[in-house]
């Protein structure tokens, strides 16, 4: 629909369908579409070290529920610190809503940690294998975003603007599709082809740290900030913030990757 020259969202039930009280809604197919697209792209690149399937299965597992508790977590903390102090009971009510992508990053890393221990090997060598796989799920997930008409973005008057609901009658940034193109097809397309060569052990996951942060840093500039949390100094965004040492610290991955790659080549070579 086109509304004073600006696209109004049409209504779209939030459920897909339902099967007596379980109802299947669009964000949690989503999440279902990324877990098979990791499943199937890490299949892919089993065979190219030395784990067997029952470890890629484990390794897989624990990360999907790293995703799942860590960005509850992070959505509560991050976000929603007030209404936890309020009634801490909050924390559980997932049905609520409140995904944070840095929260499932940190529930990710702490599956990595703990698996790596396991599969006797390094944390990064699990982080380089794991990084090309998680684009496609961030891309699903701001795709579930925009069908469900929430985290839009700031006025503007461009021609693609849209009037969401529930969020007055003004035309808006549809930043949840500006995530889904960087952060989703953009950054995947990036990683697969960087780590399809063989890179210094960190790289890739330094590069994805720095790819994310970087989008997510440059697409907050269009995104409206939480209501309750506003900007920062500088007008920066929680999101922002949160970004910052994302991107530092993949800088100094890809830095360190690199360095001791040249170090060790100079040893072999005297």
């Amino acid at each position: 629909m086109v509304e004073s020259g600006y696209l109004v969202f049409p209504s779209i039930d939030p459920v897909i369908f339902s099967v007596g009280p379980v109802s299947v809604r669009w964000y949690g197919m989503m999440y279902l579409v990324g877990f098979i697209a990791a499943y199937l792209l890490a299949q892919k690149r089993l065979s190219q070290t030395n784990w067997n399937r029952d470890q890629l299965s484990d390794l897989l597992f624990w990360s999907f529920v790293g995703v799942i508790l860590g960005g509850r977590l992070g959505y509560v903390f991050f976000y929603q610190f007030g209404m936890f102090l309020d009634n801490p009971l909050y924390l559980f009510k997932i049905w609520a809503g409140g995904m944070s992508f840095h929260g499932g990053l940190l529930g990710v890393l702490t599956a990595l940690f703990w698996q790596a221990k396991k599969m006797q090997t390094t944390f990064l060598q699990l982080g380089d294998f794991v990084a090309p796989l998680v684009p496609i799920g961030l891309g699903a997930g701001r795709i579930g975003n925009f069908l469900n008409a929430e985290l839009w973005g700031r006025t503007t008057d461009v021609p693609w603007a849209i009037i969401f609901p529930n969020a007055g009658s003004v035309p808006r940034h549809p930043s949840q599709l500006y995530e889904f193109a960087l952060e989703g097809v953009v950054l995947f397309v990036i990683l697969w082809l960087f780590s399809a060569k063989k890179r210094p052990v960190g790289a890739t996951s330094g590069l994805f740290l720095l790819g994310y942060g970087s989008f997510r840093f440059f697409v907050e500039y269009f995104r409206e900030p939480d209501a309750h949390i506003g900007l920062y100094q500088l007008g920066l965004s929680q999101g922002q913030l949160l970004c910052l040492p994302m991107i530092a610290l993949g800088l100094a991955l890809i830095i360190r990757a690199y360095t001791r790659s040249s170090t060790q080549v100079e040893q072999t070579k005297t």
